[in-house]
């Protein structure tokens, strides 16, 4: 059998993704016949349907799935191979970088990345992605320069620290809550809670605070992510717990408190920079990381938090 056209590779990658030729042909910008004639090949060649028509739409083969991470990492190697340059001028390029991050970092870092952009690297774009539905798998930085997440979730790659962080809880500036004495983890559970939602079995630095010490809360409300759990609890009799620097950001436009936890309560949130191995040597991509650790290490400086003088305690009188 003869080896595959290199040249087909692009479009497995999108036919393996997108599982439907119509929509393959749009993202590639290809005709549907050139892509339907592309999808006759790679059939031949490997000797398999690859997508079977279940009902309305089509699923991968068994063999399909196999081949997902296998030309996802090809591709990667050969993106990489192509965009690998002797050096890698800031000043004058007009490189566009893709950061996958959660909307709760992406928030915090997009202000002062720019700012730094601006002055160093004007032609630069950095386009930020969503995390969800990603795994943190090699295969995945084919679409991606960097992947910021939390550490402690099995984030393969290199990776580096960027920041740390801590939760607070945050409620109407209104609420009841703030005129007690004394403020305990039993009082914020007595309160209806909104909660972000990361996908199947995920649990936050916040959630664990209450599954250590086999407390249940009382869910009323969930979104995806943390960024709207501020504005979701003002005018409401809802609590949410988010990061700090988050709040601090939403308490600018928003009428709402913040309440600190004490030490022993602390449930803290560390994020890192993630990236293939082969990026390593590669100027621009060292270059992209630098940046960010040092818009990162401005955050604590941009986003001060002045919390309620009344901590949450395990009990009271604790």
């Amino acid at each position: 059998m003869k080896n595959l056209d290199l040249n087909l590779l692009p479009q497995l990658q999108v036919l393996l993704e997108l599982r439907n030729v119509s929509r393959a042909a749009e993202r590639l910008q290809l005709s549907q016949p050139a892509t339907s004639a592309a999808m006759a090949r790679l059939r031949r060649h490997f000797d398999d349907e690859l997508l079977v028509r279940h009902g309305r739409t089509y699923d991968l083969t068994p063999f399909a799935q196999s081949l997902v991470p296998l030309v996802d990492e090809a591709m990667l190697h050969v993106q990489r191979a192509t965009r690998v340059r002797s050096g890698f001028d800031a000043a004058t390029s007009s490189r566009e970088f893709v950061i996958a991050a959660s909307d709760y970092a992406a928030a915090l870092i997009v202000g002062p990345l720019r700012g730094i952009l601006q002055q160093e690297a004007p032609g630069v774009l950095v386009d930020f992605v969503p995390t969800s539905g990603l795994a943190g798998t090699m295969a995945e930085y084919s679409k991606m320069d960097l992947l910021v997440g939390p550490t402690g979730y099995k984030m393969q790659g290199e990776s580096k620290q960027l920041f740390r962080d801590s939760f607070v809880a945050v409620v109407d500036a209104g609420n009841p809550l703030l005129q007690r004495p004394e403020v305990t983890l039993a009082d914020l559970v007595e309160l209806p809670h909104a909660v972000g939602y990361f996908g199947e079995g995920i649990s936050t630095p916040a959630d664990k605070l209450f599954e250590s010490r086999s407390v249940r809360r009382r869910v009323a409300a969930t979104v995806a992510g943390f960024l709207s759990l501020p504005l979701l609890v003002e005018g409401t009799d809802l609590v949410a717990l988010v990061p700090r620097m988050l709040a601090s950001r939403a308490r600018r436009g928003a009428s709402i408190e913040v309440l600190d936890f004490e030490q022993k309560l602390e449930a803290a949130l560390v994020e890192a920079m993630y990236w293939h191995p082969s990026q390593t040597e590669d100027p621009a991509n060292a270059w992209l990381r630098s940046v960010v650790q040092r818009a990162c290490s401005q955050l604590h400086l941009i986003f001060p938090v002045t919390a309620h003088p009344v901590l949450v305690s395990e009990r009271a009188g604790s």
